[in-house]
């Protein structure tokens, strides 16, 4: 080996090296577990009580961007033209947020997408800013990214990203934690710097000594058979398996990305490819009561349960069923909705709400 040659070899492993050290510097490895703060101001918030009704909602606010854009990846051959919202629409979206809120006044409220730190938002703190508005209602709260770096370099970003999952709650948190889900493959450097969804795992306490363990997430939403989201459901079924197991009630609320029986056939053919004929989701359903239900997303009035309004400029309103509330049968429920009436211009998603009676003591 020549001594040029040499020095050219030194050369590539002193870069690859450097470049090594600047993508682990700049992105965020979770480990597979991990407990969490939890913030519960003063006055002291009450204890859930065995029996007691209880109102949840989930509501994935998009990161406070509205409806006014197409985003660049919202359109399938991403040309979408938009990289990002004014802060002025923001700040509307917030507001309409807020107020939806405060009408629903849901006892454990289930938020994903808000951003902290992320150049698309500009580096707002969403989630401050929500409680802000909401400190009244919600003294118990906690959070837990599942997307951080601080720089992504796709020049429709080209700076940092930090997106959260938020569980409020009216009711006294007694411990919460971070579940790392399996994440979709992908070459070493793009692994670093793609979003790692993970379950929020809160523990409420009840007056008798029992626990109602809720469950907060956002899955996948890539191509079939180039993600992770079969091995992330079949991990949270294990999850509710254990609860169901041990006898806790327990209960789930997200985005979970996934069709449910019957709508991949209803949708445009150019719209599908993000699905699989045979939802991932059956996992859930085939074991656990669903809200809304299969028969519901898929019957007479299967346009009430529409969860999910794509910012494509080819719709003028929701056309699928993305966003799920699944509980323990231990749980009744009482009532359920998705609320399109007011809020089909603040998010491109819309909240599912539901009330369930906790279990009677024993």
């Amino acid at each position: 080996m020549t001594r040029l040659l040499r020095i050219i070899l030194l050369g590539l492993l002193i870069i690859a090296g450097l470049l090594t050290a600047l993508i682990y510097s700049l992105t965020w490895r979770p480990a597979d577990k991990q407990t969490l703060p939890v913030s519960c101001g003063a006055p002291r918030a009450p204890t859930l009580l065995p029996g007691q009704a209880l109102k949840v909602m989930t509501w994935n606010v998009q990161y406070l961007a509205g409806k006014n854009y197409v985003f660049w990846y919202d359109t399938p051959d991403g040309s979408g033209p938009d990289d990002r919202p004014t802060e002025q629409d923001m700040a509307y979206s917030l507001d309409e947020v807020a107020r939806v809120i405060r009408d629903e006044q849901p006892d454990i409220l289930l938020l994903q997408e808000l951003d902290e730190n992320a150049k698309p938002s500009h580096y707002q703190d969403q989630l401050a800013l929500l409680q802000e508005r909401l400190v009244d209602l919600y003294p118990c709260s906690t959070q837990a990214f599942d997307w951080k770096a601080d720089f992504i370099p796709d020049f429709h970003i080209f700076g940092s990203v930090g997106r959260k999952l938020a569980t409020l709650s009216r009711y006294q948190i007694e411990h919460a934690e971070r579940l790392q889900l399996p994440v979709s493959p992908g070459n070493f450097i793009s692994r670093q710097f793609q979003p790692k969804p993970a379950l929020l795992l809160t523990y409420l306490p009840l007056s008798d000594g029992g626990q109602l363990a809720v469950l907060n997430t956002r899955l996948d939403g890539d191509m079939p058979g180039r993600s992770a989201v079969d091995e992330q459901v079949k991990a949270t079924v294990k999850l509710l398996d254990k609860f169901e197991g041990r006898g806790t009630p327990w209960l789930i609320g997200g985005d979970f990305n996934l069709l449910p029986l019957g709508q991949f056939l209803r949708l445009e053919a150019g719209k599908r490819g993000q699905y699989s004929p045979d939802s991932e989701l059956h996992l859930l359903w085939d074991k656990y009561p669903m809200i809304p239900s299969n028969s519901e997303s898929s019957g007479i009035d299967r346009e009430k349960w529409l969860t999910h309004y794509p910012n494509d400029p080819s719709l003028d309103g929701p056309d699928r069923t993305l966003d799920y509330l699944f509980y323990s049968p231990r749980l009744k429920r009482v009532a359920a909705k998705v609320r399109q009436e007011d809020t089909l211009r603040i998010s491109n998603h819309l909240p599912v709400i539901a009330r369930f009676l906790l279990p009677a003591a024993q």
